[in-house]
């Protein structure tokens, strides 16, 4: 079997499969470590692994290519790209930094090494609120999702200039799709991305990133949930809570770049160990510097 000999070469090669939660479901179950993107490179960072295969996109195998810069960090598609990340450009954020000399610069975790290189602090999809508030400047210049920039907006008294850039997996999701399946199914709670659109936000019982809508449905009241955020999610749900029904706000929200990679492309991979992935230092050290001071955050 594939599943097999991925494992045989992992276990020879002495290296760690990552995979986010919006892979395959067959990624996810062969996987050493499924999570959110930043939470993957941490605790790979803390193993002893030399090689890190990293089922996601490429600002993801970036991230761990910054925390282990001493390990060799394969991206089995390395066309796996986030049309999020790509709404932004060094020389872009070059431009927005003249137009606001005295805002500091908050960069989402879905963005390039380049792009973190460039700003003071990162955030993720869980702790931006906390990020924003633990700045002393007053102007936040976040970027490169305008959602979650508006979303933290609610919840500080500094002033945000969103980025015009959206995640379309996210934007794409409406208030009439979620309120159509809220119709089907009366009694369940709905559980949004902040990625969403604010008018969908509004309608939900939870906001919060990929992990937190998972640990939410453990503790949720009902035993049912509508989610709003890419289906792949659906395995960890159903695995970790199989007594509970979850439906999809939207059957259209998959983000066809976390699909691309397959069980072959990781044995071959493993296999010829390419395509690495790797930050030159001229990046990596001003791009885990913006990292850091976010894990000082909290």
């Amino acid at each position: 079997m594939i599943q097999d000999k991925i494992r045989s070469l992992l276990k020879e090669k002495n290296g760690i499969l990552l995979a986010h939660y919006y892979q395959r479901d067959e990624v996810q179950e062969i996987a050493d470590i499924t999570g959110d993107s930043l939470a993957l490179s941490i605790e790979a960072a803390k193993t002893g692994a030399d090689v890190i295969v990293f089922a996601g996109v490429h600002f993801m195998a970036e991230s761990a290519s910054i925390l282990s810069p001493d390990k060799t960090v394969l991206l089995p598609r390395f066309n796996a790209g986030c049309a999020l990340a790509d709404t932004i450009t060094a020389e872009a954020l070059d431009e927005e930094k003249r137009k606001y000399p005295d805002a500091a610069v908050v960069t989402y975790i879905n963005s390039s090494a380049a792009i973190k290189a460039k700003s003071d602090i990162c955030c993720t999809s869980a702790n931006a609120v906390r990020v924003v508030n633990s700045l002393t400047q007053k102007r936040i210049l976040m970027i490169p999702d305008g959602n979650l920039a508006r979303y933290a907006a609610r919840f500080t008294d500094k002033q945000i200039i969103p980025w015009g850039g959206t995640c379309p997996v996210h934007q794409n999701l409406s208030p009439e799709d979620v309120m159509a399946v809220k119709a089907r199914h009366p009694s369940a709670r709905f559980a949004a991305h902040p990625e969403c659109r604010e008018s969908v936000l509004a309608l939900a019982d939870f906001v919060g990133s990929t992990a937190g809508i998972i640990g939410y449905a453990g503790k949720m009241e009902g035993s049912e949930l509508i989610f709003g955020t890419e289906i792949g999610i659906l395995y960890q749900l159903r695995t970790r809570y199989p007594g509970k029904t979850f439906i999809p706000a939207s059957e259209n929200m998959i983000c066809e770049t976390m699909k691309l990679t397959t069980l072959e492309d990781i044995l071959k991979a493993l296999t010829i160990m390419a395509p690495a992935v790797s930050v030159p230092e001229g990046v990596r050290v001003p791009a885990k510097r913006c990292l850091d001071r976010m894990l000082a955050v909290g």
